[in-house]
C-alpha cells in the first residue's frame, strides 16, 4: 500500500502554509479539502481585503491574544510577521501597512493572497484534492496511520496535520470536525465559544437605533468588580445589541466575565474627550446661550439625532422641555448619562456570528516547539482549531500561518529523520 509522507486536512491559511513548508523539505505531501475551492474563509477575511498580519513587535503581538498567547512564541520565532510579508512580497504580491499597523495586499483583494498560496502549492508539487471530506483519523497504539475519507477510502500516511478550523462561518466548511476528532483521539477539548462577536443587550430599545454608528466613544465593561476599559473607537447598534470594532475587541474578555457573573453591563462614554466637570460646564453654557430651546434641540450639538429620543426617555426628561426649566439635578443626570450610558449585557452573540472560535484542542496536549500532539505520535495541529484567539488586526491570521508553517516543517523534518 502506498504510504504518503504527510497528509494535511483542511486548505485554509494554516493548512496551505503547512503544505507549502512541508513540500519544501520532502515530497509526497497531500492536501485534502472538502470544499470545491481552497481558502473559502480566507477570501472573507478583512471584509474581503485580507488583513494577513500586523507589523507590530512580538511582545505587543502576543498581548493581543485573549489568553494563551505565550504558547505561540516558538511558532512566531520560526515564522513571524516580517517572514510572512517577505514570503508574499518575494512572490510578487505588493503589500501596504495601514492604521494600527494592519497589513493588507495593495490590491485590497483577498484573492491576491490566495492566488500566491495556490501557485506555491502547485510549484512545490503538493497533491491537492478537493471534494475530499475526511471522516476520521486512523491511529493505532497512540501513533497516527493516516486518514479515512467519507467515501470509505483510506489514505495511509506517516504524519497527519489537522488544520480544519473552528466552527465560526460554518458556510465555509468550518464545522468543528477536527476538534471533535481530536477529542475522540484522547485530547482535552476546551469548550468552544464565539470570539470577535457582537453583544446581545437585555434592553429592547437598541432595535430603534439599528444601524447607528457612534464614533470616538469609549466602552467600560464591568461586573461591578472588574473593569475592562476600551480605547476610543467605534460602535454600531444592531437589532438586538451592539457590534463594531470596539465590541469585537472586548468580546472575549466579556465572555470570560459572563462565565463568572451574569450581571455584566457596558457603559458607553459618549464624550471621552471631556471630563465630568467640563461636560457639565458645556451643558450649562448651551442652556444659557439658548434658554428657550427645547432640550432635544439643544442636544443636537452633542448627540446623533436618532439617539436623542432614546437618551431622553432613559433620563426621564420630556423631549420638548425648555432648557431654562431644566433643573440642576436633571442637567447633572444628562451629563452623567453622556459619560455612563449603560446597557445590560444578556450574552455574547451566537458562535456562528463570531469571526473566530475560542477554545479547541488544549495547548497542554500540543508541543509548542513542533505543534505535534503529545497524545498521538505523528499527529500535528495548526490554525484556529487550537485554543488560541486574538483581537482583530491580522493577529489571528498570522497565528494560522505561523502554526501551519511550524507544523509543516516539523512533520517534514521528522519524516526525514525517521526515513
Amino acid at each position: 500500500m502506498d504510504i504518503k509522507k504527510i497528509v494535511i486536512v483542511g486548505a485554509g491559511p494554516a493548512g496551505m502554509m503547512a503544505a507549502i513548508r512541508a513540500s519544501q523539505i520532502v515530497s509526497g505531501v497531500v492536501l485534502l479539502e472538502k470544499n470545491q475551492d481552497l481558502g473559502k474563509k480566507l477570501l472573507l477575511s478583512g471584509k474581503g481585503r485580507c488583513n494577513l498580519t500586523n507589523a507590530c513587535d512580538l511582545d505587543y503581538f502576543l498581548a493581543r491574544f485573549s489568553r494563551n498567547g505565550q504558547f505561540l512564541r516558538d511558532a512566531f520565532r520560526k515564522f513571524f510577521n516580517q517572514d510572512l510579508m517577505r514570503f508574499f512580497e518575494e512572490r510578487g504580491l505588493k503589500l501596504k501597512v495601514e492604521r494600527q499597523l494592519r497589513v493588507f495586499p495593495a490590491s485590497d483583494r483577498s484573492s491576491s493572497v490566495l492566488n500566491i498560496l495556490q501557485n506555491e502549492l502547485q510549484k512545490n508539487e503538493v497533491n491537492v484534492f478537493i471534494d475530499a471530506a475526511v471522516k476520521g483519523v486512523l491511529a493505532k497504539n497512540k501513533k497516527v496511520e493516516g486518514v479515512l475519507l467519507a467515501d470509505g477510502e483510506e489514505i495511509r500516511a506517516e504524519k497527519v496535520i489537522l488544520a480544519t478550523g473552528g466552527v465560526s462561518y460554518s458556510s465555509t466548511g468550518s464545522t468543528g470536525f477536527g476538534i471533535e476528532e481530536a477529542g475522540i483521539l484522547g485530547h482535552k477539548i476546551i469548550p468552544l465559544m464565539p470570539g470577535l462577536v457582537p453583544l446581545k443587550i437585555k434592553q429592547r430599545w437598541p432595535k430603534l437605533l439599528e444601524g447607528l454608528s457612534l464614533k470616538n466613544i469609549r466602552l467600560k465593561i464591568t461586573d461591578s468588580e472588574k473593569n475592562i476599559i476600551s480605547p476610543v473607537g467605534e460602535l454600531v447598534f444592531t437589532s438586538s445589541g451592539i457590534s463594531g470594532p470596539l465590541v469585537f475587541s472586548l468580546s472575549a474578555q466579556t465572555g470570560d466575565l459572563l462565565q463568572k457573573n451574569k450581571n455584566v453591563f457596558v457603559e458607553i462614554d459618549l464624550k471621552p474627550a471631556l471630563s465630568d466637570e467640563q461636560l457639565d460646564a458645556r451643558l450649562l453654557r448651551e442652556f444659557k446661550s439658548a434658554p428657550k430651546k427645547s432640550v432635544k434641540n439643544t442636544l443636537k450639538t452633542l448627540l446623533p439625532q436618532s439617539l436623542i429620543g432614546v437618551f431622553l426617555d432613559i433620563s426621564k426628561i420630556e423631549q420638548d422641555k425648555i432648557v431654562s426649566y431644566i433643573t440642576q439635578d436633571e442637567r447633572k443626570n444628562i451629563a452623567y448619562l453622556l459619560k455612563n450610558f449603560r446597557l445590560d449585557i444578556a450574552r455574547l452573540g451566537f458562535i456562528e456570528d463570531g469571526m473566530v472560535t475560542r477554545g479547541g484542542v488544549s495547548l497542554k496536549d500540543i508541543n509548542p516547539r513542533t505543534m505535534e500532539s503529545r497524545i498521538v505520535k505523528g499527529l500535528y495541529f495548526a490554525g484556529e482549531m487550537i485554543d488560541v484567539d486574538a483581537d482583530t488586526g491580522g493577529f489571528n491570521l498570522q497565528a494560522a500561518f505561523s502554526t501551519g508553517y511550524l507544523a509543516g516543517e516539523s512533520a517534514a523534518i521528522s519524516t526525514k529523520e525517521e526515513g
